[in-house]
């Protein structure tokens, strides 16, 4: 063991706590063996009662143009997944084999000690990364990721405290504050983290692990959106909050893939998510709202299978713009910085498949798409950073993508 390693230890050993203290989400579904992909249902199951009705309003792909930014490239990052800026302007960085990494204003990047232990599987390793709404006074930060445990990964949310000492960084004071349980196989683990305006209440998003029915099972928290406490307990308010368990945390239902989230100024809380093969989504969300997957999509399964589009069942919630072909929805930001003054209180949307940056206008509970920049890469998340400039996480290991790009206005 180096030197620095042994005074890292000896600094922050005693206060790192892995202990979990709470078992939120968990249900009896784990299995007593791991099960392999292969145990994943192939299609969404058969709906023979319902007659399908096409989707005729929100298709929102667009000619891609060429983007209006010049391109900066900052660093290189392996499978990097999310990002969030610090008050000073340095930047965490999560990278799926279960690295943070912390980029100093310079350029320089420090790896963060004591991360979560991660299960790496399909999309799943450490995911999301976002600061306590305290984070000046508490330097608090939540951490998403998926988790190992008994019959395969399930998705955890921890809080733990950024410690930093002769210029190193540590995580301590860990504590696993939620999970989603029904531990197994399957990626698309959602996991990202959004804040109320009011910083009281965390909104979890929680994939259906490409297990298709749970996102219909209120006793499950997977293809759920939740509203959390910040110490990870169901939130005062929520639709169902005096059933108890899963269903008390559940703020809505019948999600996929969900990836990005927002709460624009008046409010209204929108969010995206990967459909199957079409079908993603940029949907409004409403507390106690089924978002139909898998009984509906405006997708089909990746065998060809058909699923009923969305207009087929209208008493469940249908997207305000969807994709088909897929873009792969990534990150999600609303625009208010100086730089693109015309981009004011746009969404910027990252595509992954898509390749491309998507600019949305919304207009209280309407959007429509505007821009689809081919940006000739996989974008995995985006930030506004403190100059307003956009920077962007390129999904990829590093040499072989895994850039993290600034865009600025073109000279």
């Amino acid at each position: 063991m180096t030197r620095r390693a042994i005074l890292i230890a000896t600094l922050f050993a005693t206060a790192c706590s892995g202990a979990p203290n709470v078992q939120n989400g968990q249900d009896a579904q784990a299995a007593a063996k791991p099960a392999g992909d292969d145990a994943l249902p192939k299609n969404s199951p058969l709906e023979p009662d319902i007659k399908n009705v096409a989707a005729t309003t929100g298709h929102a792909n667009l000619p891609t143009s060429k983007p209006p930014f010049a391109v900066t490239t900052l660093g290189d990052f392996d499978e990097p997944f999310a990002m969030a800026f610090l008050p000073d302007g340095r930047l965490l960085v999560t990278e799926k084999a279960g690295h943070l990494q912390m980029r100093a204003t310079d350029g320089s990047v420090k790896e963060v000690a004591f991360p979560p232990t991660v299960a790496k599987v399909n999309q799943g390793g450490l995911l999301d990364v976002a600061l306590a709404p305290d984070f000046a006074t508490s330097h608090g930060i939540y951490l998403t990721y998926s988790e190992p445990g008994d019959g395969g990964a399930a998705l955890a949310l921890m809080h733990a405290t950024l410690r930093e000492s002769n210029g190193d960084l540590a995580l301590v004071d860990k504590n696993v504050i939620w999970r989603s349980g029904s531990n197994g196989p399957g990626g698309q683990f959602g996991a990202n983290i959004l804040f109320s305006p009011d910083h009281k209440y965390i909104f979890l998003t929680s994939g259906e692990r490409q297990r298709f029915t749970p996102a219909q099972d209120p006793k499950q928290a997977l293809g759920k959106i939740l509203r959390l406490t910040l110490d990870g307990k169901a939130a005062p308010g929520n639709p169902m909050y005096d059933k108890g368990g899963v269903e008390a945390m559940t703020w809505s239902s019948g999600h996929r893939n969900p990836y990005g989230q927002i709460f624009a100024p008046d409010g209204r809380h929108w969010e995206v998510e990967m459909g199957p093969r079409g079908g993603d989504e940029l949907n409004l969300i409403l507390p106690g709202k089924n978002y139909g997957w898998p009984i509906v999509s405006n997708g089909d399964n990746y065998s060809g299978q058909p699923i009923p589009d969305h207009p087929s069942r209208p008493d469940l919630e249908a997207p305000k713009l969807w994709w088909n072909p897929s873009i792969s929805p990534g990150g999600l930001i609303q625009y208010s910085g100086k730089l693109f003054p015309q981009f004011d209180g746009n969404l910027l949307l990252c595509a992954l498949s898509g390749e491309a940056l998507i600019r949305i206008k919304i207009d209280g509970d309407k959007a429509t798409a505007l821009d689809q920049w081919d940006m000739g890469t996989r974008m995995r998340d985006i930030a506004q950073a403190p100059d307003g400039s956009i920077w962007v996480l390129e999904d990829g290991e590093k040499g072989a993508g895994g850039k993290l790009l600034r865009l600025a206005p073109k000279s």
